[in-house]
């Protein structure tokens, strides 16, 4: 550029910019909070000044190195995210009903609800799940349920994520199990099990072991995956549970891929290639209502997986340095009040993790602040999806918000945050020893203390909830659970117990302790038990009584 000529534009600029400041000022701000919701201040305008040099660098191109734009170069051109909302209530015959229902009106992507006692490795029978059973996800004690969960659903023609994490070992095994049935092998097997057992510990609090042979059973898992499922993803590293426990976008960011780190080491210790594994870890990400910040939090993310799974963990294969993830729409933004606002909040929602590049996504139905969605309300919101992915023009180009100076300066910052987390962890001794000091559920209480004095104070808004509140209630049809579920569950329990050989199970129980005790791959055990049909109790149990129970460390 001719010298003089910059010299010109420059000043011309400048002048530009200060007869718009001065406009600015004469015209004044509404009085109004202009930050994000986890509190990064926002510039009325953002321009170059606000971009790295190396802007472009960062950037990349879609499917390359570091994958700012997205992990696959044609995304949504060449194919668009999966459908896959989370369901299951009440029995197996009644989840695998609306499996079906989901499927025939367009889902292509399967996902398992458990109730709380599976989630907490008990049977239905267990004093301690009763009331619970059915109740806000489906009751599997056995392989007979998993049978019936699948029945005439192929399961080597569906992509199948099953949300369980304490016993994930079981229900993985009660999956394989069962497609065996069906004929089909472990390695025609396509889906994810979540298996975040961390993250359990930082925010859902559903835990049988402590967190160190915890992650014994994961590497465990994650060898038997390795070698007999190629298409299943052995992790969903989670950062919905964290967000919806009240953290902050950056917090779950950072904890979340902090936790990532955890798992790649420990498949390392486990003596695995990283690239030998990595490639089938995946992600999971709340998307809430700060539509910028949401997407800037998904772009950041990929960058940073790529950067320190090269650099950090000498990742050569690019599928170890593509994070590849799945979105659901945040549960905790809904409001019982006037629930049909809801659809718009998940649209908005959705419509974040669009933009930000998802793989597969869930959207919340317009009553789950209430109960367990009817089939009205999920059908809404999976037209909600097929509505943005069709018809508003969102998918034709791959990235649109990619050079959006304000965009690119919070994936900037959200990405510098992250960074910060990184530092106070390793400062901690790492993810567990952080986990049992408390240091992320502190920081985590902490934002959600802080989000919460924002609102009552009307720094923040929630529309119906304190501001612009109806007179008059809204009311929808709620989906209610049978009282009858609770004791037909027990009873099915029961008869499959007076009907299967008890001393094998017995013996096969026996067996998976002396796994636990000698450091043999415990997975393998665990599936005989699970084809003689003991229980998820039952070896859950087992396993309790070697590795012991884990008490939280108390941050408040």
């Amino acid at each position: 550029m001719d010298t003089r000529r910059g010299a010109r534009d420059s000043r011309n600029s400048q002048s530009s910019r200060s007869r718009w400041e001065a406009a600015y000022r004469e015209k004044g701000e509404r009085d109004a909070e202009f930050s994000t919701m986890s509190g990064i201040p926002i510039k009325p305008l953002y321009t170059p000044e606000d971009t790295d040099d190396d802007q472009d660098e960062k950037l990349g191109y879609p499917g390359e190195y570091p994958y700012t734009r997205g992990v696959y170069p044609s995304m949504y051109r060449g194919r668009l995210w999966t459908v896959r909302q989370f369901a299951g209530y009440g029995t197996a015959a009644d989840t695998n009903e609306r499996f079906k229902y989901l499927i025939s009106n367009g889902q292509n992507g399967l996902s398992v609800a458990f109730d709380m006692p599976t989630l907490m490795g008990l049977d239905s029978d267990d004093a301690m799940s009763q009331g619970e059973v059915g109740r806000e996800g489906v009751a599997v004690d056995s392989l007979e349920d998993m049978e019936r969960l699948f029945d005439g659903i192929g399961m080597d023609e569906v992509s199948t994520s099953m949300t369980i994490n304490a016993p994930a070992n079981v229900l993985l095994a009660m999956y394989v199990v069962a497609a065996e049935k069906q004929g089909v092998q472990p390695e025609a097997l396509a889906g994810t099990n979540q298996n975040d057992i961390l993250k359990e510990y930082i925010a859902q609090k559903e835990w049988l072991f402590p967190p160190e042979p915890s992650m014994r059973v994961f590497r465990d898992m994650l060898a038997y995956s390795t070698e007999h499922m190629p298409k299943w993803n052995t992790v969903s590293i989670s950062g919905y549970h964290i967000r919806e426990a009240g953290s902050t976008a950056a917090q779950e960011l950072a904890f979340t891929l902090a936790d990532g780190f955890a798992y790649v080491e420990a498949g390392i210790e486990a003596g695995l290639d990283v690239d030998d594994f990595a490639p089938r870890f995946s992600f999971f990400f709340n998307s809430h209502l700060d539509f910028f910040e949401e997407i800037a939090k998904f772009r950041a993310a990929r960058r940073i997986w790529a950067t320190v799974m090269r650099d950090r963990y000498g990742a050569k294969s690019e599928k170890s340095l593509l994070m590849r993830f799945h979105t659901q729409t945040a549960g905790v933004s809904l409001t019982a009040q006037e629930p049909y606002n809801n659809v718009a909040r998940t649209a908005f929602e959705a419509m974040a993790a669009i933009l930000g590049g998802t793989q597969s996504l869930h959207t919340n139905s317009l009553d789950e602040a209430l109960a367990l969605p009817t089939e009205e309300a999920v059908r809404i919101a999976v037209r909600t999806q097929q509505i943005a992915a069709l018809e508003t023009g969102v998918t034709n180009t791959i990235d649109p918000l990619g050079g959006s100076y304000f965009v690119e300066a919070l994936t900037d910052e959200m990405e510098r945050q992250a960074y910060e987390y990184f530092e106070a962890i390793d400062e901690h001794g790492g993810v567990i020893d952080a986990i049992n000091a408390g240091y992320q559920m502190r920081e985590i209480a902490e934002a959600s203390a802080r989000y919460q004095r924002e609102l009552e104070e009307g720094k923040r808004y929630m529309v119906n909830v304190n501001v612009y509140e109806a007179e008059e209630e809204s009311e929808v049809e709620t989906h209610a659970v049978p009282l009858e579920v609770e004791r037909d569950q027990k009873q099915r329990l029961t008869d499959l117990k007076s009907r299967r050989d008890n001393a094998e199970v017995d013996r096969l129980l026996e067996a998976v302790q002396e796994a636990c005790r000698s450091g043999d791959n415990t997975m393998y055990p665990v599936l005989e038990a699970v084809r003689a049909y003991a229980t998820v109790g039952e070896i859950s149990t087992a396993m309790q009584q070697v590795f012991g129970s884990y008490r939280e460390t108390p941050v408040i």
